[in-house]
């Protein structure tokens, strides 16, 4: 299914967003948040008389939820606010919503209500925490997660799910140095206001925000004209989604080479190669180092296999896959040296971005390259590349992309949940499809493989980039709503349904 992408603002952003708002009058901002948290909570409670949790936090974001609190009683549910700080002390519009409840119903509560409740809105902190929270909010947090563990209470999160960075999807660390679980809510749905915010699509807002909805609150005119973050969507790169020209012919579809298959881990280049093929390549030729090499691969004997050094010719193959089993012996750094030097577009993935982040000399052939490349590291071989740690790669995902693509000259995917595209400095791209299923082993050659097609079919490296992870991912999608999945789901298997998918979005 086709999609379109969307604009991700970080809090600064949506911090100017807010004031363009109120310099054009626009000062009912938090009154329309309010409706639309009550309206999405109605939309989850059924019109039946049922219990609410209303949880109002110390700054706007309780503002919010006391706005919501409003409507949901007016509507006859049976509504319960936690609140437990001093009124005197809320932003001017929280104050004004704090006493607007207090008209209503006379009452909030300072302690965690026993018991249960049908729903519990999640309205302590917003896109402005920083840190973890502490005290009485941690107890209330863990109590609201526990109830929903407990009795299957649903979670409503106004924003952001509190306790979750919305700039980086970071859980802040209760102390410095102390390792402690993780103090966010876990909501069963998010209501996010004005735009999407990085943190709810990455790192660890994929396991906190449930299912994410956006309420523009109508303010389009005061929204950026161009975000510096997106979405990916397949408008990001329609114009290269056409049917097959009728005369097209196997020299007209790009030739790829895989690059790797060390001893012991051949089945990495092949699964590239099969991917390569099964997206559309007129040929893939695999170049394994194994010794001695099988003479095909039975399961796809449509793949021709070479010597490795064999397959690193701009004559041959119109991009190079370089990494997938590559390993790291004296041998494998020949390969990376030989492919660097080459003419060809590369995927550079694996052992590969291992070697280049050994050897400064292969690092700095890289960053000279004229021809296209795109880096795939996970978080580890990021680290590597970077010379940092994964926990820094972590805190800060989208720094850490655009720190790869400037250093290396290249667009770069930084994998895992929220997968993060960088082509430059200024512009980066979160894919919000895929799901725990690709936990498994040769999802990351499939992926090669498939952006090995399309740079060898004549896709700049962004696009390529870009289209390759969202279908990728995707497809991963598909499997597990057809019952693959995600327990036991297979590179395999997302290989044939990203061939399903992109033919659908070609129109064939």
């Amino acid at each position: 299914m086709k999609n379109s992408s969307q604009p991700i603002l970080t809090t600064a952003e949506i911090r100017a967003v807010e004031a363009a708002c109120a310099r054009r009058g626009a000062t009912d901002l938090m009154q329309r948040a309010g409706l639309a948290a009550a309206n999405a909570a109605r939309s989850m409670l059924g019109d039946t008389a049922k219990s609410v949790l209303v949880l109002a936090g110390p700054g706007n974001n309780g503002g919010d939820a006391f706005e919501a609190a409003c409507h949901l009683k007016q509507w006859f549910f049976r509504v319960t606010v936690f609140f437990s700080g001093d009124a005197t002390k809320l932003p001017p519009d929280a104050r004004a919503a704090h006493a607007k409840w207090m008209k209503h119903s006379g009452a909030t509560v300072s302690v965690m209500p026993p018991g249960s409740f049908d729903l519990i809105v999640d309205g302590l902190f917003g896109i402005g925490l920083k840190r973890a929270p502490k005290g009485i909010y941690a107890g209330v947090i863990e109590a609201a997660n526990q109830m929903r563990a407990r009795f299957g209470t649903t979670i409503l999160a106004l924003d952001v799910p509190s306790g979750l960075d919305a700039d980086t999807g970071a859980i802040p660390a209760a102390a410095s140095g102390v390792r402690a679980p993780a103090t966010a809510i876990r909501a069963t749905r998010t209501l996010t206001f004005i735009a999407l915010k990085p943190g709810l699509l990455t790192l660890s807002g994929t396991e906190h925000c449930g299912e994410i909805e956006l309420a523009g609150l109508d303010i389009d005119a005061a929204l950026p004209g161009k975000a510096a973050g997106r979405t990916i969507g397949t408008d990001l790169f329609a114009s290269h989604l056409t049917a097959r020209r009728n005369n097209a012919h196997k020299g007209d579809m790009g030739s790829v080479g895989i690059v790797g298959g060390a001893s012991g881990m051949a089945g990495a280049a092949l699964l590239a190669g099969r991917a390569a093929l099964k997206l559309g390549a007129g040929r893939v030729y695999c170049g394994l180092l194994m010794d001695p090499a099988p003479a095909f691969d039975p399961c796809q004997i449509e793949l021709m296999l070479r010597p490795a050094a064999a397959v690193i010719d701009p004559d041959l193959v119109n991009a190079l896959v370089l990494g997938p089993g590559l390993g790291q012996a004296a041998a494998a750094r020949t390969l990376v040296e030989r492919a660097l030097a080459a003419p060809i577009p590369l995927v550079l993935d694996a052992d590969a971005l291992n070697l280049i982040a050994a050897k400064p000399a292969l690092a700095a052939a890289l960053a000279k390259r004229d021809a296209f490349s795109v880096l795939t590291p996970h978080p580890g071989e990021a680290a590597r590349l970077l010379g940092l740690s994964v926990a820094e790669i972590q805190a800060d995902r989208i720094a850490a992309a655009e720190e790869l693509a400037l250093r290396f000259g290249c667009p770069a995917l930084l994998k895992g949940a929220g997968s993060v595209v960088a082509t430059d400095g200024s512009h980066w791209f979160i894919n919000a499809t895929g799901n725990p299923g690709m936990a498994s082993a040769g999802m990351g050659d499939v992926l090669a493989g498939l952006l090995g097609t399309l740079l060898a079919q004549g896709w700049d490296a962004k696009d390529a980039l870009l289209a390759g992870v969202h279908l990728h991912a995707s497809a991963a999608d598909a499997c597990v709503a057809g019952g693959i999945g995600p327990a036991g789901l297979t590179a395999s298997e997302v290989t044939d349904a990203a061939r399903t998918l992109f033919n659908e979005w070609c129109g064939t």
